[in-house]
């Protein structure tokens, strides 16, 4: 099982990006779960999302507290959340920074696999807006394989309709330009 933890804040779309990459898990014929965690946050309060994806089925209903994998959508948070907390010895850490992998990692003293992909840009020059959400599953994709991208297509062009194209050219876009630590 791969365990996913998303770092994001309310309208960013942590939660979607969460349910379309489980749609994707469940279209590859694997079980999924995709979930959120916030109360009563206002638009930018910092939120969770949880993903898990199985060859089998998943019977536990909780949020996930030791994932494989934490995806970061505002890199903001890294200063005011612990988001490594619980990230599993070998787990890798996917942030949206225009920050090289060495500088992240100094800065904020993260010990785990870094892979990195400036979200926002891309998000900005091919959708004008800054919503980072499909960019950021082409990240997880590149740094986890947890879906084939091409299975994203589907869940993208059911969610977003008339404007899924922009969101699968912002999808491959990061996944190909997400730079991941060697090790």
């Amino acid at each position: 099982m791969i365990e996913v933890r998303i770092h994001g804040r309310g309208g960013q779309g942590g939660v979607t990006s969460a349910e379309l990459v489980a749609l994707a898990a469940i279209d590859e014929g694997n079980y999924a779960q995709a979930f959120p965690s916030f109360g009563p946050e206002r638009r930018g309060a910092p939120v969770l999302s949880f993903i898990r994806v199985d060859s089998a089925p998943i019977t536990m209903r909780y949020e996930v507290r030791e994932p494989d994998v934490v995806v970061v959508l505002d890199p903001s948070l890294i200063a005011v959340a612990n988001v490594t907390s619980g990230l599993k010895k070998d787990g890798v850490i996917v942030i949206n920074t225009g920050k090289p992998i060495e500088t992240i990692k100094k800065e904020y003293n993260i010990q785990a696999k870094t892979a990195v992909v400036d979200a926002t840009k891309i998000a900005r020059e091919i959708m004008g807006l800054p919503i980072t959400n499909t960019t950021m599953i082409g990240a997880l994709v590149r740094a986890t394989g947890i879906v084939k991208l091409e299975s994203l297509t589907e869940p993208l062009k059911h969610r977003f309709g008339r404007i899924a194209e922009k969101n699968i050219q912002v999808c491959e876009q990061a996944y190909n330009e997400t730079i991941m630590e060697e090790c």
